[in-house]
């Protein structure tokens, strides 16, 4: 690590000589602008399209330092991206996947979370990031996870490692190969499309120098996955804890574990999940939140500083909050009480016995609402109206409506009667057959037209974003 506290150091001094800059400037009556180390770029994708393809203000986009990131929502969509799918070292955020083969183990029924899990001298001397972990210390399978995703452990690593994939190929040589092999395997299961894992703790230098790497969206689809777990999510977001371990004497010993997420310090809606750093990969972090039930997954890789991390993940998902709003469905200027109750009027859709006559329609729950990005775009609706011929009474389907924002369908939904329309009897229906006769020689309506009047109010007024 001494390779990547130099080049912090480097970096500490390099802003140091502008600031130093910046004051010769000012005393010589020159001028200057401080340098923004946070940015936003034309090639950064925002919802599918380059923030250039979508004309969006830099006020608009979230600025940070990282090379490589995403914001995703936990059902997958991805509002945001920069060098997403790019390949680059992700230090140790490969212990998120470390975890998920673990847990995926458990689930399978090789282990169990009360299954011991012992260090060997390997193990025990992987070094740089530590839980503090001694050869022949033994703990459970739970145990092991805190010291791998708590402080970022590369000896609980090396154990796990080491104990599941003895158990995945009895007799094996080289147990840790065979869990590595699995992490591999695990990755191509979940859509990644450029990820190798060399080892379970994410080292890539000296003797540990070879093809690790990731991209942020890989990442992305880890993180989702290992977020649908209880045990990981719980690993993840409960900060510093103790552990207790038996060492190779048989005493007991309690182990503190601080954790490296410093996310929950700035962050209300933070939840975990796995910090790294090295030389190569530069400050990086995974970072779940959840702010009233919806959770996001913002991937930091080589941001500026550790410090810097954190910010960028908390400005990519409150970003993401800000231009979620709740879009109202209904929205018409004319009413009608249904079960007595006012509702919009939606549409009036024709009624194929009358001439002149429609049915009033709203939706199925007139007070719908979906919550919508903003900055996707405006809302369009199409409506079907279905032939109505019988007596119809409130409440009976009419119709349907649909809403898209940007061609993707956001809402589907019955239109209903929100009154009482008869058919017409015997001799309305004599009156009605006369009247259309003598309406098809001179070319007159034969039956009413149905109309829509709901609207659909924009998301982004354009004039006042580019103002």
């Amino acid at each position: 690590m001494t390779n990547f506290f130099e080049h912090i150091a480097s970096v500490g001094r390099a802003r140091l000589l502008a600031c130093a800059l910046a004051c010769a400037l000012a005393l010589s009556g020159a001028a200057w602008t401080a340098p923004a180390f946070a940015d936003v770029r034309k090639a950064d994708v925002v919802y599918g399209q380059t923030v250039d393809a979508r004309g969006l203000a830099v006020a608009q986009c979230p600025s940070i330092d990282a090379e490589y990131a995403m914001v995703m929502g936990a059902d997958g969509t991805v509002y945001f991206e920069r060098n997403a799918q790019s390949p680059t070292q992700i230090a140790s955020i490969t212990k998120i996947m470390t975890g998920v083969v673990a847990l995926d183990a458990v689930e399978d029924g090789l282990l169990s979370l009360d299954s011991p899990v012992t260090v060997s001298a390997a193990a025990a001397a992987g070094g740089e990031s530590s839980a503090g972990l001694q050869e022949g210390d033994v703990m459970n399978l739970d145990a092991a996870l805190k010291a791998l995703l708590v402080p970022s452990g590369n000896d609980a690593a090396v154990a796990i490692a080491e104990t599941i994939g003895a158990l995945m190929e009895p007799g094996t040589s080289d147990p840790e190969a065979v869990f590595v092999n699995a992490m591999n395997a695990k990755a191509q299961e979940l859509g990644c499309t450029d990820t190798v894992y060399d080892n379970p703790h994410g080292l890539d230098f000296d003797a540990y120098a070879g093809d690790l790497h990731s991209t942020a969206a890989d990442v992305a689809k880890v993180v989702q996955y290992a977020m649908t777990n209880d045990t990981f999510r719980a690993a993840v977001g409960g900060g510093s804890t103790t552990i207790q371990v038996t060492r190779a004497d048989g005493a007991k010993a309690d182990i503190y574990l601080e954790t490296t997420d410093g996310f929950f310090d700035i962050y209300e809606y933070a939840i975990g999940v796995k910090t790294g750093v090295t030389l190569l990969a530069g400050p990086s972090f995974a970072g779940a939140a959840n702010k009233d039930g919806r959770e996001l997954y913002a991937i930091v890789i080589n941001s500026s500083s550790e410090a810097q991390r954190f910010k960028d993940a908390e400005s990519l998902c409150e970003w993401v909050y800000q231009h979620e709003i709740s879009y109202q469905l209904a929205n018409s200027p004319e009413t009608a009480t249904m079960n007595g109750t006012e509702v919009p009027v939606v549409a009036e859709v024709a009624h194929s016995g009358w001439i002149d006559k429609t049915v009033k329609a709203t939706l199925r729950d007139p007070a719908a609402a979906v919550t919508i990005f903003d900055l996707n775009g405006n809302v369009s609706q199409s409506l079907e109206f279905d032939e109505l011929a019988g007596n119809v009474k409130e409440g009976d389907k009419v119709g349907t409506i649909t809403f898209k924002q940007r061609n993707t369908v956001i809402a589907t939904m019955d239109l209903v009667a929100c009154e009482d329309v008869d058919a017409p009897d015997f001799f309305e229906g004599v009156g009605v057959w006369w009247d259309r006769l003598f309406r098809s020689f001179s070319g007159g309506q034969e039956v009413a037209r149905s109309i829509t009047l709901n609207e659909t109010p924009l998301v982004i007024d354009k004039t006042a974003s580019a103002a």
